[in-house]
């Protein structure tokens, strides 16, 4: 292989596990939003939310230099649809990393001693850790090409979708109380960002399939659920 291809190469390989180093990221900025809904800590949240510089800066570090291989070195076959799903999988980086701001933005408006429900806190808590996991099992899958780890996404999915539903029909029943009702709602936002992560890392498993077959299917359809 000519020195310049073998550089191209490693290039490529140095590229990839950085753009799947910004999930690490997204996995401490997840983290650290749980303990802030968990402590209701005002600060802490607002550092989730100035770290967030540090997803996009690795966004368009590596996205920039993705275009630049491209426009550069012509890939074709295999490093084409490699170069195509990481930037495809920085997008979803980066939507992981605005999801934890958003949730991070709605905690202040609780209040620091909020009038907050245990059940639904534990809730919210559980679907988090959750998809933590998927975070983790989307990386380790692109990095060993593991369409069948991958596709387990989708199961481990339907966890924080099923907690997303009990979130809800939770704040329906949560009281006439204004105070109890409006925490609620910021509960909800919080549920459905969480559950827009877990779409993201099921997101990234599909393009772990189409690096391997060449071929891309969405996992679930949701206007064909059949």
């Amino acid at each position: 292989m000519a020195e310049g291809r073998i550089e191209y190469q490693e290039e490529l390989t140095t590229l990839e596990n950085s753009a799947l180093g910004g999930l690490d990221l997204v996995s401490d900025a997840l983290s650290r939003t749980l303990e802030a809904i968990e402590h209701q800590d005002i600060e802490l949240a607002q550092l989730v939310v100035a770290d967030d510089d540090r997803i996009d800066g690795r966004y368009l570090e590596v996205h920039q230099s993705l275009i630049a291989l491209l426009a550069t070195q012509s890939p074709v076959a295999t490093d084409l649809r490699l170069i195509a799903s990481l930037l495809h999988v920085l997008k979803n980086i980066e939507r992981m990393g605005d999801q934890c701001v958003n949730i991070c933005k709605v905690i202040p408006l609780s209040g620091n001693e909020p009038p907050a429900d245990a059940e639904m806190v534990k809730m919210i808590l559980t679907m988090g850790r959750q998809t933590r996991t998927l975070i983790v099992q989307a990386k380790r899958a692109f990095l060993e090409r593991d369409v069948e780890q991958a596709r387990d996404l989708v199961r481990q999915d339907d966890v924080v979708d099923n907690l997303n539903r009990e979130c809800f029909h939770h704040a329906l029943e949560i009281g006439d109380d204004a105070d109890r009702r409006e925490w609620a709602m910021t509960m909800l936002l919080t549920a459905r960002a969480i559950e827009r992560i877990a779409d993201n890392a099921v997101d990234i498993g599909e393009q772990v399939a189409f690096v391997v077959t060449g071929l891309f299917r969405e996992f679930e359809d949701a206007s064909h659920p059949a």
